[in-house]
């Protein structure tokens, strides 16, 4: 099968399936992708740099070496999000400041994708430093949703989860602070895992062992994000937080559902208000899970630490990475990132002390609850896909960049608590805008989270393939 039509509508795991007998090489795949981004791109600017000769150099390479030896990925293309390195490859992580920059060495994420058969081809577009949750920069523009080209895409994997959802990847790299892979995945209609820290590598020489940000991968179905699982973790000595992969495969999980016991619900986490729209969306969600059987309980862990524990320790991140470059480049930069910095820089000792202290109560609380429960489900965003010219959530109303984030109390609160999440598609608005529900498991248990999203998937369904972008 080489038509390039049929290629953009298999899932990766099928093309891995191809790739390994010999049905297609990683060229038949390239080609597919130049001639889909070529048509779907313009529409939506989710892959602004592509590098399709580099690519075609290391899949001719990889076809020299017999398939066994090609990686678990077999020459699948794989985006990189545009704040990891790739070598010769413009990086600009979404800022003026680094519109011009050419990459020496690849980072650690795409590097080990590439050891397990990834080909890079394109860069997904992101907003400044990945601020935010809309995918948007003054060195690219804005990247609009597919299902509706006046929306947003989320952010800050909205290139990504753009690409995805278009066809114009199978499965696609991205980050997670305050919910970077799960809003995306929410506003595009796709699928993420925020990892648990330390089961993908990361190099972040400035702050090797911060856990609120983990890279992790996107596809269009629980499946396919375990496949993409495999081939992105592992021990790295590169790495401050790092451990083994475990030595049954995640895709081995995903392919042998299992029907969660003890599963908690909540439309807010007790952090925040939601959408009329996205309520109705997660009831739905939720009706069809009790219909099906489950055993369900409106209940979550205490999140009241959370917010100073994630929103402190933000700031210092931001501060530590980019504070020095704030006296000379500042002007370049966003209001968003601006005021990031300066919280950081003037946040005092007895503030960082309180919200590690709030970390570790937090931690304590949902690692104790979830220790008596499956799973605990709750909506992956508070609102449907907003509008694209919009910065953030209603800044055209006068919502202060101090505030721009609070909308994303529902996805970085579990980020502060470090458990693993598995988004995946719940539901629609009355206009067709897709809705997600974060699946949240146990500390570390990501196979058994990978067993109980795909059995949630199957009673859920939902059309993964791949949709031209809409007017």
């Amino acid at each position: 099968m080489t038509d390039r039509n049929e290629l953009i509508g298999l899932s990766a795991s099928a093309m891995v399936a191809l790739l390994d007998r010999g049905a297609i090489s990683p060229a038949d795949a390239l080609e597919a992708l130049e001639a889909r981004i070529a048509r779907v791109d313009p529409l939506i600017n989710a892959l602004p740099t592509l590098c399709f000769d580099r690519a075609h150099d290391n899949a001719r390479q990889l076809q020299e070496k017999p398939v066994q030896e090609r990686g678990l990925l077999r020459g699948l293309p794989v985006p990189i999000k545009d704040l990891t390195q790739v070598a010769g490859v413009r990086t600009t992580s979404g800022s003026l400041l680094f519109k011009d920059h050419v990459s020496e060495a690849t980072g650690l994420p795409a590097r080990v994708l590439e050891e397990n058969g990834a080909v890079v081809y394109a860069k997904s577009n992101t907003p400044e430093f990945g601020t935010g949750g809309h995918t948007h920069n003054k060195v690219f523009g804005i990247t609009l949703n597919p299902r509706d080209r006046s929306r947003s895409a989320g952010g800050s994997s909205g290139g990504a989860a753009a690409a995805l959802a278009t066809g114009m990847a199978w499965i696609a790299h991205g980050s997670d602070m305050a919910g970077s892979l799960r809003t995306p995945a929410s506003f595009c209609g796709v699928a993420s895992l925020r990892p648990s820290p330390g089961l993908i590598a990361s190099d972040q020489p400035q702050l090797p062992f911060q856990v609120l940000g983990q890279e992790g991968p996107m596809a269009r179905s629980v499946e396919d994000v375990a496949l993409m699982t495999d081939a992105m973790s592992g021990l790295s000595a590169e790495a401050g937080l790092s451990k083994p992969a475990p030595a049954t495969s995640f895709l081995s999980a995903a392919r042998q559902p299992k029907r969660p016991l003890r599963v908690a619900v909540s439309p807010d986490l007790g952090v925040t208000e939601i959408d009329d729209e996205v309520r109705d969306a997660f009831n739905t969600a939720i009706g069809a899970l009790e219909s099906a059987g489950l055993q369900l309980e409106e209940s979550h862990p205490d999140f009241s630490d959370a917010v100073e524990a994630f929103t402190v320790q933000r700031a210092i991140f931001y501060a530590i990475k980019l504070g020095d470059a704030l006296a000379t480049a500042g002007h370049l930069f966003n209001p968003q990132v601006v005021w990031n910095i300066e919280k950081g820089l003037k946040t005092d000792a007895a503030s960082i002390r309180s919200a590690m202290a709030a970390q570790g109560r937090l931690f304590g609380k949902a690692s104790a609850f979830m220790h008596d429960h499956d799973l605990l489900i709750c909506p992956a965003t508070i609102m449907p896909p907003f509008q694209a010219e919009e910065t953030h959530p209603g800044s055209s109303a006068g919502v202060p960049v101090s505030e721009y984030y609070d909308w994303l109390k529902i996805v970085y609160v579990v980020s502060a608590a470090t458990l693993p999440v598995i988004t995946v598609p719940c539901g629609f608005t009355a206009n067709g805008l897709p809705l997600a529900i974060q699946l949240i498991g146990r500390p570390h248990g990501e196979y058994e989270l990978f067993r109980h999203a795909r059995y949630i998937e199957e009673i859920l369904g939902w059309d993964t393939a791949p949709i031209d972008p809409v007017a």
